[in-house]
């Protein structure tokens, strides 16, 4: 345990809580940036029992309402306490590592099946790891969960010298959000309790060499879960 406070440590920088909130604003019924939502539902044994991937603007009003609700968790917890920054390594990364299918899941938008369904797999390996962790993902190990990822796009508008938002757009934020949460047996999702948004949003813009990394209980973090987002 003691390593892994010094990777979280080591590795670990600031949020602009700012940041966080004007992503919130663009989440909601009226002014969505969810484009897609794919995800699976993982059983007992960590092994995928079901999949789902569809174009959010095609969900139900309640639907999106609950996903939106979903997805806000993550930018909308306790900045630098439950969601906190992390670099990933420098230098050349394997094929399968997170980090790479989540550039290639971005950048197609969450429509590849296949590479939300291998995300998915890697990232319920992180959660379901044999090696010993208490407090796994704040206890999802051994539980049927689900793995909720929304494809956002923020057209990033430039502030003018009084802060004031301008018609002109500054940069075009194409984002994910992943939420770990347990489910019941008809698949309703209750509190998210691990999540990230990559790339990182720093000081109003994408930062592909980060992740913002959300634990429900920041005091047990699953460092074995966020090793295998890190690849350390």
């Amino acid at each position: 345990m003691e390593d892994g406070i010094i990777l979280m440590s080591k590795n670990c920088t600031r949020i602009n809580r700012n940041d966080m909130l004007e992503l919130t604003r663009r989440m909601t019924l009226s002014r969505n940036c969810f484009m897609r939502a794919a995800g699976a539902y993982i059983d007992e044994d960590g092994v995928i029992d079901n999949t789902f991937n569809v174009n959010f603007k095609n969900m139900g009003k309640h639907d999106q309402q609950v996903n939106l609700d979903l997805a806000k968790t993550i930018p909308f917890s306790k900045t630098n306490e439950q969601l906190k920054c992390y670099k990933f390594p420098a230098g050349d990364m394997a094929y399968d590592s997170i980090h790479k299918l989540l550039m290639a899941s971005s950048q197609y938008g969450l429509k590849d099946d296949l590479l939300v369904q291998t995300l998915c797999e890697q990232l319920a390996e992180g959660i379901c790891g044999t090696e010993d962790a208490p407090n796994r993902a704040n206890h999802l190990h051994g539980h049927e969960f689900g793995i909720y990822i929304y494809h956002g796009i923020y057209d990033i508008p430039k502030k003018g010298s009084d802060q004031s938002e301008q018609w002109e757009s500054e940069e075009v934020y194409s984002f994910l959000v992943c939420v770990a949460a347990p489910v019941d047996n008809d698949y309703n999702a209750g509190s998210p309790k691990c999540g990230f948004i990559f790339p990182a949003f720093e000081d109003r813009s994408a930062e592909p060499g980060k992740i913002d990394v959300f634990f429900e209980n920041p005091d047990c973090p699953d460092v074995v879960f966020l090793r295998k987002i890190l690849g350390n």
